[in-house]
């Protein structure tokens, strides 16, 4: 076996998100959604992972483990916690994040919306309101006036596709049903007749959301180029590797064409895109199969595979036509040998892929640590770290120091 390096100049790094992380976002939407009667959400989000205070703690891990890249969120809410009204401290506060970074030699890549928004933007119908992409422009502009200029790569929005996504996956019908009994209960809580988010939406609103994201992106990036005119601007999408089991690749490709399209169209005009991937899925020509074209279950995270990255990486640059950066890729498991085992495969399959030809920028964790996974809460792990629920404490896992022995390396073994 010998080393077969990654190119240099490739970003080996972590990636972690606000609302995740930080705790008691109490601004925000989902804060708001966690905590009305009934909720989607297993349980509210709380002091998270104390993430706000330990902010410093968290760069210096990622680090100390040889990284060069930390994938962090700007919280809108935080920024923004009234309309019109910009917190300078909090920006003061994620410029302190940039700036650390780029001390400890990492290449901050911030998102600026992963998926959660103020408060009084999901009381407007959030990207239901006809001004939401103006809105989000403006509170981008504000960050990146204050520190665009330090940015590695900017993200605008995180998997805007989600909800659509989901529509093909086997998700037990009670929680399409608590999703529109939680916006209800939320729309009746705040006193506004449509109160909405950006992960949790209801079917006949797909179309009219993802519309609204689009142009939230498009007017997004006018802001922050205008301000920072070389600064890299894209968005991610969540990206499951789907693949054709015999010689019918119809319903494949509507999947395609519908989950993903419309997004690499808008991709297209970017500097480049993010792909989150953590499965593959097997598809005939009438529904989702087993990898022998058994029956499948189809459900979220059902379909773990160290090939997944590549093949995803591959469609999405072939469709695109711009540069890939893996934006999130890692694996739901309590089991940390598993993803131990994963993380070496799926990176030389990645390789593979570099080495054909296809242009990609680097390679982001998900995530640093066990955190808030949304409607799962607590319950679903997908950390290289674990944190004490009490203390708070940040312990690596077995996986952490394997993917710093390949990020020190530049290189896997092959």
């Amino acid at each position: 076996m010998s080393a077969r390096p990654f190119p240099p100049g490739f970003l080996f790094g972590v990636a972690s998100a606000g609302h995740q992380v930080e705790g008691d976002n109490v601004d925000s939407d989902t804060w708001f959604a966690e905590r009305v009667t009934p909720s989607v959400f297993r349980e509210p989000s709380g002091p998270a992972c104390q993430g706000y205070l330990r902010w410093r703690e968290d760069v210096d891990l990622a680090a100390d483990m040889g990284l060069n890249a930390y994938r962090f969120s700007v919280e809108w809410a935080r920024v923004e916690p009234v309309e019109g009204t910009i917190e300078e401290q909090a920006l003061a506060h994620y410029e302190a994040i940039v700036d650390h970074c780029i001390t400890r030699g990492l290449a901050p890549i911030v998102t600026l919306n992963h998926f959660t928004s103020p408060h009084w933007f999901a009381q407007r119908g959030g990207w239901l309101d006809p001004d939401a992409p103006q809105v989000f422009a403006r509170y981008c502009d504000q960050v990146a006036a204050r520190f665009g200029d330090r940015i590695a790569y900017a993200v605008t929005m995180n998997e805007p596709n989600l909800p659509r996504l989901l529509t093909w996956i086997n998700l037990p019908q009670f929680v399409r049903d608590l999703e529109r009994a939680t916006l209800a209960a939320a729309s009746e809580a705040a006193g506004v007749p449509r109160y909405r988010l950006a992960n949790v939406v209801l079917p006949e609103e797909l179309d009219a959301i993802g519309e609204g994201m689009a142009a939230g992106h498009r007017a997004a990036k006018a802001a922050l180029k205008r301000r920072v005119p070389g600064l890299p601007v894209g968005l991610s999408i969540a990206v499951v590797d789907d693949v054709t089991v015999g010689d019918d690749s119809s319903l494949r490709d509507r999947k395609r064409a519908e989950v993903y399209g419309p997004w690499l169209e808008l991709a297209a005009a970017d500097d480049f895109v993010g792909v989150q991937n953590y499965e593959r899925a097997y598809y005939d020509g009438n529904g989702q199969v087993e990898a022998d074209g058994s029956a499948s279950t189809g459900g979220l995270y059902s379909g773990v595979d160290a090939g997944s990255l590549a093949g995803a990486v591959r469609y999405v640059q072939a469709a695109s036509g711009v540069a890939v950066l893996v934006t999130e890729h890692g694996m739901a498991t309590a089991d940390d040998t598993r993803r131990a085992a994963q993380l070496e495969p799926s990176l030389a399959g990645l390789l593979d892929v570099i080495e054909d030809g296809v242009p990609v920028l680097g390679y982001l964790h998900w995530s640093l640590m066990d955190n808030f996974e949304w409607i799962f809460g607590y319950s679903e792990q997908l950390g290289l770290h674990t944190v004490d629920r009490q203390t708070f404490e940040r312990s690596p896992k077995p996986s952490a120091g394997v993917y710093a022995a390949i990020a020190r390396a530049g290189a896997v073994q092959g």
